[in-house]
């Protein structure tokens, strides 16, 4: 993390079309669409009391020389034995972030032993991963305090508790795919965003909060739309179904306000409302940096994120071994341009309803119809993955076990 103006590195930036070109050749690096990864949140409790709020120094000792540079500054940060990285977010929940697989079979087996070995070592400091998108046992608290969480909760704490809520609590699951030839990035874009209103209905997770029911599906997702939509809402819409990728993604980083502004103090507020944009106008003393506009991106957080691949970011942590499930559902669907396509037009009249999956979740009777209509799709490609017999089998039952829940309306 740069922490003093004098370690930017980068061109200066001085025109919104310069910002704009660094944006399409970071953000949609386009080639044959072969590879997929993923990043899992949990929490992490105490074995025998999950409501025990864990400190660093025990999370420390657990993950030893894995453990994260923002938690132990002297660690060597290895890689899990699969090459899966660890990191923590700043309510202490833990992340794996997997390297790309071209085989979904390979991507399973590799990431089930880093799952493996990381709780392994939790194990044996009395601690365990948790199941659910949000920390169902405790409220809100810090684990990890630096320049740019303060100034993130600063900034969040303007429209309400949403944002500390979402980062001290909150535990996703991230598919990341290949943004795929040039002629394929739109398609792929859009089908990208308009299944997530109902996979995030079918895989909802965040149900209680705190010890409490929220009335929420999916309260991990609500806390993400309240914290600010001009850096967590959705950049595609059915609205604009025809909008360039590129030029949306665009627009979207260049009006988002700057959340944090990086100097050699402590203190990394910037001043408030100033976009991106403003900065290459001139709003501040010095001009941006290649180096500023992707740590800018690095702040926003909305449901579909370019960084070269996409990263779809709006699955809630599943229970148990439960996360290969949307994995291989996401896989199929994306698995070739006739899947994709009818994805897309299943998909497409309710990709615009992100509070209302987050909300009512399967209890939403179109979301529901839809989340079946694209297992079904799933189901028919599956095949196209090439999965080893045994995995293979258990995925057609967890698909078929969430088909029937979409038919059911289960919340």
């Amino acid at each position: 993390m740069v922490t003093s103006p004098e370690l930017d590195r980068g061109a200066i930036l001085r025109e919104y079309e310069a910002a704009a070109r660094h944006l399409a050749r970071i953000c949609f690096k386009t080639g044959p669409p072969t590879h997929t990864g993923m990043e899992l949140e949990w929490t992490v409790h105490d074995a025998a009391d999950p409501a025990r709020r864990v400190d660093r120094a025990r999370l420390r000792a657990a993950l030893g020389r894995h453990s994260p540079v923002l938690l132990d500054e002297a660690s060597p940060a290895h890689p899990l034995r699969q090459g899966s990285v660890v990191s923590l977010e700043p309510g202490g929940q833990l992340e794996i972030s997997t390297p790309p697989h071209t085989s979904i079979g390979a991507l399973v087996r590799a990431t089930e032993a880093d799952i493996a070995q990381v709780s392994g070592l939790l194990r044996r400091a009395g601690l365990t991963l948790g199941g659910s998108g949000i920390d169902p046992y405790r409220k809100p608290h810090p684990l990890l305090e630096t320049p740019r969480y303060q100034a993130m909760r600063r900034a969040f704490d303007r429209r309400g508790r949403a944002g500390r809520t979402m980062m001290y609590c909150t535990a996703g699951l991230q598919i990341c795919l290949d943004a795929g030839e040039s002629e394929q990035v739109p398609l792929r874009w859009a089908v990208a965003h308009a299944v997530g209103p109902p996979l995030l209905a079918l895989f909802a997770t965040a149900d209680r909060h705190a010890g409490r029911p929220t009335g929420w599906a999916s309260s991990r997702m609500g806390a993400w739309l309240a914290i600010d939509p001009s850096r967590a809402g959705p950049v595609w819409s059915p609205a604009r179904p025809d909008d360039d990728p590129v030029s949306a993604w665009t627009r979207y980083v260049l009006a988002a306000p700057l959340l944090c502004l990086r100097t050699a103090g402590s203190d990394w507020t910037p001043p408030r409302d100033v976009t991106f944009a403003d900065w290459l106008a001139g709003a501040l003393p010095r001009p941006p940096t290649t180096d500023d506009l992707d740590y800018h991106v690095s702040t926003l957080f909305p449901p579909v994120r370019p960084r070269g691949y996409l990263e779809l970011r709006y699955l809630d942590a599943q229970p148990g071994r439960d996360w290969a499930i949307p994995l291989a559902v996401l896989a199929a669907l994306f698995a070739d341009p006739e899947t994709l396509h009818a994805a897309y037009l299943v998909s497409a009249p309710v990709g615009h309803r992100w509070q209302d999956a987050a909300r009512a979740g399967l209890a939403d009777r179109a979301l529901a119809a839809v989340a079946a209509r694209l297992l079904d799709l799933a189901l028919a490609a599956l095949p196209r993955l090439d999965l080893p017999s045994d995995l293979n089998e258990e995925i057609h039952r967890g698909v078929r076990r969430r088909r029937a829940a979409a038919e059911r309306g289960d919340r």
